[in-house]
């Protein structure tokens, strides 16, 4: 670990999470944090964490931090020789389109994502078919068939300005029905939609949020965009994660309730000390599938490899690189 003792260079990755994480916990990491920094350094390998990861993995591990759009640029740029993901099956197909001649690694397969999941390159075929000539903007958290089918993709940090970019009243936006009609609300701009949700987020109601204003009186609300738009609506801003941390870096103070997956406010606590974070913790399952040991056996054995046909790799790869152009 860099250049200073084992010690010495444990005690200051602790020193990231010891508001967190209690010393008996820190002490089950320390074996696997101090392995896998070996074995980064022997494959000459980068660790790519979204902001939804648990805070020994977020801040102790991870080279490159962030939501799936800072993800996606900094993939791009990567120059490992091995990628891994902490993160979801989709984000590191992503990575690996970016990236074709690296190695992405993914520690479970399982890791996958309910949005993804609700949509298949046949459904993007049958929406054309039944809309000629719209365009169709396609959210990363898609797999590397259907961002193939598509003509351009989104994040939920730059869907308003990827859809106002196209200079067309109708767009086909999918999966996330959510996010589609927050976009829409926003922009004016007619969405044609699919019925997928985010597990995560769906689960939220306006109730909940009235709820914890009136425990938390002068709290801030922030939620994220593939929340229900009723959601979005009793909230003080809406943004992608990175939008969320932007805005508490410029208002560091007072209470704030992040209205997303529970480890974005343990790793903003982290960042933020004197922010009284409110926890509505709705968790990610497939997020939390990566752990330190998955991340350590991945390095060790350089599983589970992600590996995309070619063709079809450049053709999403193309649908990608016009997001990230704008």
């Amino acid at each position: 670990m860099n250049q200073l003792g084992p010690r010495q260079a444990a005690d200051r990755l602790y020193d990231r999470v010891r508001h967190l994480v209690p010393e008996m916990e820190w002490a089950t990491f320390l074996d696997d944090i101090r392995a896998i920094e070996e074995l980064k350094q022997q494959r000459n390998a980068i660790i790519l964490a979204h902001n939804y990861q648990t805070p020994e993995i977020f801040h102790c591990v991870a080279d490159i931090r962030g939501d799936s759009l800072a993800l996606a640029r900094e993939a791009q740029e990567a120059s490992a020789d091995v990628i891994v993901m902490a993160g979801v099956h989709f984000m590191a197909e992503t990575a690996k389109m970016l990236n074709p001649d690296s190695t992405v690694l993914i520690p479970d397969m399982r890791a996958g994502c309910s949005l993804a999941d609700s949509i298949t390159a046949a459904d993007v075929r049958l929406l054309r078919e039944r809309h000629p000539g719209v365009p169709v903007v396609t959210y990363v958290n898609t797999s590397a068939e259907v961002k193939a089918e598509s003509d351009i993709c989104c994040t939920s940090g730059n869907a308003k300005r990827v859809v106002e970019s196209l200079g067309t009243d109708r767009v086909i936006m999918i999966p996330d029905e959510f996010l589609a009609r927050n976009i829409e609300a926003e922009t004016g701009i007619k969405m044609i939609t699919w019925p997928g949700h985010c597990e995560v987020h769906e689960r939220f109601t306006p109730q909940e949020i009235t709820r914890m204003r009136e425990d938390n009186p002068g709290v801030v609300v922030l939620a994220h965009p593939e929340c229900p738009p009723e959601v979005v609506a009793v909230s003080d801003f809406s943004g992608s994660t990175a939008m969320m941390s932007d805005y508490v870096q410029a208002h560091d103070g007072g209470k704030v309730l992040l209205v997303t997956e529970c480890s974005m406010s343990d790793n903003l606590a982290l960042l933020h000390p004197k922010i009284d974070f409110v926890r509505p913790c709705n968790m990610c399952p497939h997020m939390k599938r990566i752990t330190l040991s998955g991340l350590r056996h991945a390095l060790e054995t350089m599983t589970h490899e992600v590996t995309i046909d070619p063709a079809l790799a450049a053709r999403g790869r193309r649908a990608v690189e016009r997001m990230l152009a704008i």
